[in-house]
């Protein structure tokens, strides 16, 4: 076995005897293949949420949205815009991880990671990721909203690339980074808030006695880390879906006036529109 794939350590496992040594980290790039994968399985859920935040007035819950998407297209409906959904991992998670991979090593200058610089790390992947997944975000959200439009409306894009090249052709280069702003915002506050709250709620947890440090104890913590997170990041998650969602003719100026355009018209609770499908 080379040294490139493992890296041994000096001195002897206290129970085999055998030299430390320490598992070769996978590449970032298997995070990105992961996360298509897993789209598969979250597409539906994620098609729903657009649904719900782009509907505009008390709307109708979840249940009739369900309804209206299975008589109108059946189980394929829940799937409308997987190609864009892959096309973003590709490009969103890639760039975090990637991103993430990187800054972790740079940071890591004295030896050593605190939490602060891999929260750092986090946040800037966030930010890089958004940024990077932003074309892919834009048609993904139209091509999960056309099926709620009428028929004269729809923009019809044929897959994902299909999307980009007629949004550059009709909106420019500008419009392809449409949104972009709470897109972006979003990662950064995504990504912090799991980082700082899984931490915290491993420790809390352990305190009760009932965890140990096992898969129950991760998972758990996983769980209520992703909460928060969805809760702390819903206002721009519909920011950014609106903007997204709109055409050259859009109502939206910026994040700021479109967060306050949607509390003047609809209230609060429209910012937190999707939240039990996030």
């Amino acid at each position: 076995m080379s040294n490139a794939s493992v890296q041994v350590y000096p001195g002897l496992s206290e129970k085999s005897g055998w030299p430390l040594v320490k598992k070769p980290h996978p590449p970032f790039y298997f995070g990105g293949f992961a996360a298509c994968a897993a789209n598969f399985f979250t597409h539906p859920l994620d098609l729903l949420k657009v649904r719900l935040q782009t509907t505009h007035g008390a709307g109708g819950g979840l249940a009739p949205v369900v309804r209206a998407i299975f008589a109108q297209q059946g189980v394929r409906g829940f799937y409308n815009g997987i190609s864009a959904a892959v096309l973003r991992q590709l490009t969103y998670s890639m760039a975090r991880f990637a991103t993430y991979e990187e800054l972790k090593k740079q940071l890591a200058f004295d030896g050593a990671l605190p939490f602060y610089r891999m929260a750092l790390a986090g946040v800037a992947a966030g930010a890089v990721g958004g940024i990077c997944g932003t074309p892919a975000d834009i048609v993904l959200v139209r091509l999960q909203n056309d099926g709620a439009l009428p028929a004269a409306q729809r923009r019809n894009y044929a897959n994902a690339f299909d999307g980009l090249l007629r949004i550059g052709r009709a909106e420019g280069a500008r419009g392809l980074f449409k949104g972009a702003v709470p897109n972006v915002s979003r990662a950064m506050l995504m990504t912090g808030s799991q980082l700082c709250s899984y931490d915290g709620f491993k420790q809390l947890l352990q305190t009760t006695g009932w965890f140990g440090d096992g898969l129950g104890l991760h998972f758990s913590a996983s769980l209520l880390s992703g909460f928060v997170a969805t809760t702390i990041t819903s206002p721009f998650d519909v920011v950014k879906t609106r903007v997204m969602n709109a055409g050259p003719q859009s109502p939206y100026r910026n994040m700021a006036q479109a967060m306050a355009l949607i509390v003047r018209e609809e209230g609060v609770r429209a910012l937190y529109k999707g939240w039990l499908p996030s």
